[in-house]
């Protein structure tokens, strides 16, 4: 890598300050500006619960996650540059988050073979400065999270597992932090293996903090929260209140041979949870048959829920047991119960105060046992009122409502919820997909969701396959027609000064001016050039090349004999 790195132009375009709604994005992450002696007083006070080497571990595994998630920016932002730009942006970024100064000095890397060695000078690390104020001097290194970052950031960026270590540290009375780093398996002695070990989640390692620690733990209330339902898909997903005073409703009646009526917007899940009910309840090993109501055609709705024999109309060759024969012992889930015609809903009333069914064509009545769950987007009660539902059959069915809230209603399990599609639709597809973007989250929480649950599958299974391998996934692979959250009134972007200038009054050539600015041109240099360009262009003509430059002539010549003169 040359010594001198890049323009980060291009990165600074990815911050956002957004004084509107209170939020700072990078490149569709949410980040925070904070006092660096807050988090100092953080570190202290986990130096004094967990012990120096207790805090070292938890700091350099958040750092590696902080390096990981700015590793997925690389590639996308500079795809089309080189890979020592590319990789680049970690150390830039580094910088651009105030965490410290990164000078190289020596990096090679061969991401197709593997190889990577890279050594790094560091400059003003927030964590020394912060260490030697609270501790004073120490004989180890102590840049911990910034080393994190870095093994993160590379080992994200090399698809491999790459880790540094701190060989000089101004904590440890050295003129400047130093840090190497190689892959796991090339550290000279076995080495790396040893520097993995710190980033082992599995336990604190001992130190004069973690007893008391443990203790405090021990002592914390557990969690008292009623075990989600599972059945053959998996557990349920949700803790939101409407979602959980719904479950907890589901589990109060598994055991029962209750009628269960499921309500809800389409789209909330319905037919999860009437397989829920059934997989809770002592049916769980016999059928669950599923029957969508308002998908039955009108002349065949009753041959379809209660059976024909052979002959009893038009081409019906043979018998065939319904669906309620089909379901006997277990569950039948009557979906879209609301779209029944009236004709039907009166066998179904008879069945449910009988527990018989006739078969079209036959008057010999069978007998099945059978709990029902029937489910409905529509407000039955209306229905009743309006003729098109049975009253008799209403208060029949009514017996146990479930409601079932809408996505909206539940923000709380968006996230969950995200996560757990993105994984499935991620190895459906065979596609390693890194995760949401912090925006793309916000933009999932703050949407309607008018189809709900349903709706929300085909989002993430269509941004799944619109993200880019090994990225994470974006509003806008979600949502077409997003705009940008970070564009909204309010925002600003990050000049080259450190300033912050209004997003909405960027100037007309903004990319082109940060491209000078970048290359670091005077202004004297620049007039020089533009005119000296526009006489060219003219031909020598200065009354055409003055209109090129929106002067006048007697403007451009005076301006042409200051610079001849300098």
């Amino acid at each position: 890598m040359p010594a001198t790195l890049p323009s980060d132009a291009d990165l600074r375009r990815q911050v956002r300050f957004s004084s509107a709604d209170g939020r700072i994005w990078l490149a569709g992450q949410r980040m925070v500006l904070m006092h660096a002696a807050s988090l100092g007083t953080l570190r202290r006070e986990m130096v004094q619960a967990l012990g120096m080497a207790g805090t070292r571990r938890l700091l350099l595994r958040a750092g590696y996650a902080s390096g990981e998630r700015d590793a997925a920016l690389a590639r996308r932002l500079r795809a089309s540059e080189d890979i020592f730009s590319m990789f680049a942006v970690g150390p830039q970024l580094h910088m651009l988050e105030g965490a410290v100064q990164v000078t190289p000095e020596l990096l090679q890397l061969d991401v197709g073979e593997g190889r990577f060695h890279g050594i790094f000078r560091w400059d003003h690390s927030w964590e020394v400065e912060s260490h030697l104020r609270d501790f004073g001097p120490q004989k180890d290194p102590v840049c911990w999270m910034l080393l994190g970052y870095a093994s993160g950031y590379t080992s994200a960026f090399m698809g491999r597992p790459v880790l540094y270590k701190e060989v000089a540290c101004v904590g440890s009375g050295h003129a400047h932090c130093r840090i190497e780093g190689w892959p796991v398996a090339d550290w000279p002695d076995g080495e790396g293996e040893l520097l993995a070990r710190d980033y082992d989640s599995d336990a604190l390692p001992p130190s004069e903090g973690t007893p008391a620690v443990a203790a405090w733990f021990s002592r914390m209330p557990a969690d008292d929260a009623p075990e989600t339902p599972v059945d053959a898909l998996g557990p349920m997903i949700g803790r939101s209140p409407g979602f959980t005073a719904a479950t907890t409703l589901l589990r109060k009646a598994a055991d029962t041979q209750v009628t269960v009526l499921l309500t809800g917007e389409t789209g909330t899940g319905k037919e999860r949870f009437a397989r829920a009910l059934h997989a809770l309840g002592p049916r769980a090993a016999k059928p669950f048959v599923a029957v969508n109501c308002a998908a039955l055609p009108g002349d065949l709705v009753e041959s379809e829920l209660f059976g024909t024999e052979k002959g009893a109309y038009t081409g019906a060759d043979a018998a065939r047991a319904g669906r309620f024969e089909r379901a006997h012992g277990g569950t039948l889930f009557l979906d879209e119960l609301g779209e029944l015609p009236l004709p039907a809903q009166a066998k179904l009333l008879r069945v449910l105060q009988d527990g018989q069914v006739e078969r079209l064509g036959s008057s010999q009545p069978r007998q099945v046992d059978v709990r029902l769950v029937a489910a409905t987007h529509v407000d039955l009660l209306e229905a009743v009122r309006a003729g098109r539902f049975r009253e008799d059959l209403y208060y029949r069915i009514n017996v146990y409502p479930i409601r079932i809230p809408p996505l909206r209603e539940r923000r709380q399990d968006i996230e969950a919820f995200a996560q757990h599609l993105l994984q499935r639709f991620a190895s459906q597809h065979d596609k390693h997909v890194n995760g949401f973007t912090d925006e793309a989250l916000l933009a999932l929480r703050e949407y309607a969701w008018p189809g709900n649950v349903r709706e929300m599958e085909n989002l993430i299974e269509r941004g799944v396959i619109l993200a880019d391998v090994g990225q994470p996934l974006q509003a806008q692979h979600l949502f077409a027609q997003h705009a940008r959250l970070t564009d909204s009134a309010g925002a600003h972007t990050l000049e080259a000064s450190g300033r912050l200038r209004s997003a909405q009054a960027k100037p007309a050539g903004g990319a082109l001016l940060e491209q000078v600015l970048g290359q670091g041109l005077g202004l004297q240099q620049m007039e020089r050039g533009l005119i000296e360009e526009a006489v060219t262009r003219s031909k020598g003509n200065l009354a055409a090349a003055a209109r090129l430059l929106g002067l006048t002539r007697a403007q451009l010549s005076y301006r042409l004999s200051k610079i001849r003169e300098s």
